[in-house]
C-alpha cells in the first residue's frame, strides 16, 4: 500500500507556495573569507522567523524538497572544493514519509569553499533554491551577488534601483497606447467567464458523480444514510444529519481550493507560470501514470491510516455539527484511493482550462463535492430509494479502469504541454494521436475481456454496458484514426493534441493554420506600418487548451480564415515560452511596488508586457489596434465564430490607413 500525501495534498501545498502574505519568514545575508592561495569561503546565512524552518541540502531521500545551490559558472571562473557545509541542524522523523527529515530552524548556515580560476573574476552569482515551512510550504528563491574582495551587493535583489539599460528597456516595454478605455467597454467577457465557470463545475460535478460508483464511495452510501436514520432519535433529525453530513463534503472540497487564490498576492503572472512549468508538467504526467495504474489494480493509493482513524475518533468525541464534519471528513480520507485520481484530473484540467485557475478550481471542487454529497442526502429524504440502488460488485473494478485508461490518456496531454512549451519536437501530433490510438485499442480490448488486470474476478459474461462501452471505445479510435491521416480535422478534440502545425511533416508556417504571423511584437508593427493594415495581437502559449479551440474551430472558420489572413497583420505572442533572450535582451523589469522581476525568457517577457499594458494574464487574449497603437475595439477572449466576425469586422470598420 504506497502512502500519497507526498504527491497529492502536499501537491496542493507546493501549489501554495506562492500562497503567502507579503511577509518574509526569512531574511538572508551573505560574506566571504579570503583563504589565500585565490581560495575563498562563501558563508550563507539565514535568520528564521518563530515556527519556520527550511531544509537541509541533505536530508532524507523520499522525504520533502531538500535545499539546493546553483553555483553560476563553476568550472569555467571557479572550482567548488568539496561539499557544501552547513550549520546546527534538527532532525525529526516525518509519518507522512515514513523518513527522518533534516532542517533548520531559527538560523541557517551554509558554507562553501571555492577556488577562483581566473584572477579578473572578481563577482559571482550564486542561487539557492529552498522551501520553508510553516503549516505550509513556501518554495522560494534567492539570489545572491557576491564580490570576492568582500564588498557588499544586495544578496536578493527583489527590490532596488534598475540600472541605466534595464530602466531603458522597461520603457521600452510600455506601449503609449490610444482610446485604452476601449478595451473593456463590453462586458461579454464576463459573460464567457461565467459560462466558462459553469462548464468547470459541470465537468466537476460529472467527476463527482463518477466517484460514486468506484469501490471506495458506493458502499458507504447506504450505510452512512441507515446509521444516521436509526442513530437519530427521530426520523427528522436524522434527515437533518444526513443533510448537514452532504453540505460538510461539499464544504470540506470547497475548502480545499482556497489555498490556490492567495496567488495573485503575488504576480499576476505566477499561475500562468506554474500551468505551463515544463518539469510541473513532468511531474503531473509521473502523477496520472501513478494514478492510472493504481486504478488498474497494481497497488493502491491512500492517505495515512492514522488521518482517519483521528478524524473518526473525534466524531464519536465531539458529537454534533461538529461530530458529523469531523465524520465528513472521515468520508474524504478512507475514499481518497478512488477519488484521488479523478480530483487530480480535475486538478489538471483546471490548469488547462483559460480564466482564473484558482476560481476554476474552486467552481470544479465544488461541483465535485456537490454531486458526492448528493446521494447521501438525497437517500435520507428517500430512504424507500435505497432498494432501488444496484449492487455492488465486479462493475465498479470496470468503472475504475475505464478511469485509469482516461488518466493515461490526460498524462499525455501534461507531457505534450511540457514537450510544446521546452521546444524539444520530440512528442509531436502524429506520435501524439498514435499513442492515443493505442490507449483506446487497449481499453476496447479490456472491455471485450481479451485484456485482464490483477483485480479482475473470474471471467464472466459480458454485459450490455461494457459491450456498449466498447462500440464507444472502436469508435473513439476510428476517429482518431482518421484525424491521424487528416481526412478528419479532429475539431472535437480541439485543444488536447498538439496543433497541426506542430508536425513531423515539414510545414511552411510555424503559425496556426499556415498563417503569415509574426512572434516579436516589434516587427510586426512595422510590417503592419509599411503595408498600412490594422493588427490582431494574440497573446496564446504552447500548452493553451482555449488557445489551440479557437484556431481550430473559429480561425478555421471561411468567414473568419480571410479576414485574418488577408485583412490583418497576426502578431502571436506566446507567453509560455521558455526559450532564453539573447543575452543582450535579457533585463529587470521593476513593478510600481518597487519589486524587481528578472526578464530572462520570450514568455517572460510577452507576459509581462501583456499585463502591464492591458492588465490582463490570461490567454487567449485578442486586441485589435492600428499601426500607430489606437484600440480599434474592446479586448476579446474565447467566443464563438459570429462574435469574433463581428468584432473583426467593427475593427476593420474603424480602422483608418494613412494615405
Amino acid at each position: 500500500m504506497i502512502t500519497f500525501l507526498g504527491i497529492s495534498f502536499a501537491l496542493l501545498t507546493s501549489f501554495g507556495v506562492f500562497a503567502q502574505t507579503e511577509e518574509q519568514p526569512a531574511s538572508w545575508k551573505h560574506s566571504v573569507n579570503s583563504l589565500g592561495n585565490e581560495e575563498y569561503h562563501l558563508i550563507f546565512e539565514a535568520d528564521i522567523k518563530e515556527e519556520w524552518f527550511i531544509y537541509s541540502l541533505y536530508t532524507a531521500e523520499g522525504g520533502s524538497m531538500p535545499s539546493e545551490f546553483e553555483f553560476k559558472k563553476a568550472g569555467e571562473d571557479y572550482a567548488l572544493l568539496g561539499p557544501t557545509e552547513e550549520g546546527k541542524t534538527y532532525k525529526k522523523y516525518t509519518e507522512v514519509f515514513d523518513v527522518e527529515e533534516t532542517f533548520f530552524k531559527e538560523k541557517a548556515l551554509f558554507k562553501q569553499r571555492i577556488k577562483r580560476l581566473r584572477p579578473e573574476v572578481n563577482q559571482i552569482e550564486v542561487v539557492l533554491y529552498y522551501q520553508i515551512c510553516k503549516e505550509v510550504c513556501i518554495l522560494k528563491e534567492e539570489v545572491f551577488n557576491i564580490a570576492l574582495d568582500g564588498s557588499t551587493v544586495d544578496a536578493s535583489p527583489t527590490k532596488g534601483t534598475l540600472d541605466e539599460r534595464s530602466l531603458s528597456m522597461t520603457k521600452a516595454l510600455k506601449l503609449n497606447l490610444k482610446n485604452k478605455e476601449i478595451l473593456n467597454e463590453s462586458s461579454r467577457d464576463d459573460q464567457e467567464g461565467t459560462s466558462q465557470l459553469w462548464l468547470i463545475f459541470s465537468l466537476g460535478f460529472l467527476g463527482g458523480f463518477i466517484a460514486l460508483f468506484t469501490p471506495c464511495v458506493f458502499p458507504m452510501i447506504p450505510l452512512t444514510v441507515s446509521f444516521f436514520t436509526k442513530q437519530s432519535h427521530t426520523k427528522g433529525k436524522g434527515v437533518a444529519n444526513a443533510l448537514l453530513y452532504g453540505l460538510f463534503i461539499t464544504l470540506i472540497y470547497f475548502l480545499l481550493s482556497l489555498p490556490f487564490h492567495l496567488f495573485d498576492s503575488v504576480d499576476s503572472q505566477i499561475l500562468n507560470t506554474i500551468a505551463t512549468n515544463i518539469w510541473l508538467n513532468i511531474l503531473f504526467f509521473v502523477i496520472f501514470v501513478v494514478f492510472a495504474f493504481s486504478f488498474f489494480g497494481y497497488y493502491e493509493l491512500t492517505l495515512p491510516s492514522s488521518w482517519a482513524n483521528k478524524m473518526d475518533a473525534a466524531s464519536n468525541k465531539v458529537g454534533g455539527a461538529l461530530g458529523i464534519f469531523f465524520m465528513a471528513t472521515t468520508l474524504a480520507i478512507v475514499s481518497f484511493s478512488c477519488t484521488g485520481p479523478i480530483l487530480g484530473g480535475l486538478l489538471g484540467s483546471t490548469t488547462l482550462a483559460e480564466g482564473e485557475v484558482a476560481t476554476n478550481l474552486t467552481a470544479g471542487m465544488t461541483g465535485f463535492g456537490l454531486a458526492l454529497a448528493l446521494p447521501f442526502m438525497l437517500f435520507a429524504l428517500f430512504p424507500a430509494w435505497l432498494n432501488s440502488l444496484p449492487k455492488s460488485g465486479g462493475w465498479m473494478t470496470t468503472v475504475k479502469v475505464v478511469l485509469g485508461f482516461l488518466e493515461l490518456a490526460l498524462a499525455f496531454k501534461f507531457l505534450s504541454n511540457a514537450d510544446l512549451v521546452g521546444n524539444w519536437g520530440i512528442l509531436k501530433r502524429e506520435l501524439f494521436l498514435g499513442i492515443w490510438i493505442v490507449l483506446f485499442v487497449l481499453l476496447t480490448l479490456y472491455l471485450l475481456g481479451i485484456l485482464r488486470f490483477p483485480h479482475d474476478g473470474p471471467r464472466a459474461k459480458l454485459s450490455v454496458a461494457r459491450k456498449a462501452m466498447a462500440v464507444v471505445s472502436i469508435g473513439v479510435v476510428v476517429y482518431l484514426s482518421l484525424g491521424l491521416f487528416k481526412v478528419l480535422d479532429l475539431k472535437v478534440l480541439s485543444g488536447f493534441p498538439p496543433p497541426d502545425f506542430y508536425s513531423y511533416q515539414q510545414s511552411k508556417s510555424d503559425c496556426p493554420l499556415g498563417l503569415n504571423c509574426f512572434k516579436d511584437f516589434e516587427e510586426g508593427v512595422a510590417y503592419a506600418k509599411a503595408n498600412q493594415k490594422p493588427i490582431l495581437l494574440d497573446f496564446t502559449g504552447w500548452a493553451c487548451v482555449n488557445c489551440r479551440r479557437m484556431e481550430e474551430n473559429v480561425w478555421s472558420d471561411p468567414a473568419i480564415f480571410p479576414l485574418i489572413n488577408e485583412d490583418y497583420v497576426l502578431i502571436s505572442l506566446y507567453v509560455d515560452d521558455r526559450k532564453p533572450l539573447a543575452k543582450d535582451d535579457q533585463f529587470q523589469f521593476q513593478y510600481p511596488s518597487g519589486r524587481i522581476k528578472r526578464i530572462e525568457t520570450i514568455g517572460q517577457k510577452w507576459g509581462t508586457f501583456q499585463t502591464i499594458n492591458f492588465n490582463a494574464a490570461s490567454q487567449p487574449y485578442y486586441v485589435l489596434l492600428s499601426p500607430d497603437l489606437e484600440i480599434l475595439n474592446h479586448a476579446v477572449q474565447y467566443v464563438d465564430v459570429a462574435t469574433y466576425g463581428a468584432w473583426l469586422r467593427k475593427g476593420l470598420a474603424v480602422f483608418e490607413p494613412k494615405k
